[in-house]
């Protein structure tokens, strides 16, 4: 098992509204596709931020040194596309590596 942290940044840092933390986690879920090996997500909301600890399952290395990594971005990326609540909170994620 892999285990990536992320997080996504607010577009207006601010207090945290509350059941934030669950409907991150939701949106997560609802949007994980079989492909993309979520077993368990657990978050943290700060005034400035969420912080995502995502354990997915371990796939083998064949061209991408960080296979985790760059399925996390994609799962991350599709959910905030998808979810009115996240591309309304925060900004978009950034690509591994900036």
């Amino acid at each position: 098992m892999d285990v990536v942290y992320a997080s996504l940044h607010r577009r207006q840092p601010g207090l945290v509204p509350p059941g934030e933390k669950a409907e991150v986690l939701a949106a997560l879920w609802a949007h994980a596709q079989p492909a993309d090996g979520l077993q368990h997500v657990s978050a943290r909301c700060e005034d400035d931020r969420v912080d995502l600890l995502l354990y997915l399952l371990s796939r083998p290395a064949d061209t991408d040194p960080c296979p985790a990594a760059a399925q996390t971005q994609t799962l991350i990326a599709r959910v905030h596309q998808a979810s009115p609540l996240l591309s309304r909170r925060y900004l978009p994620p950034h690509p591994p590596g900036r």
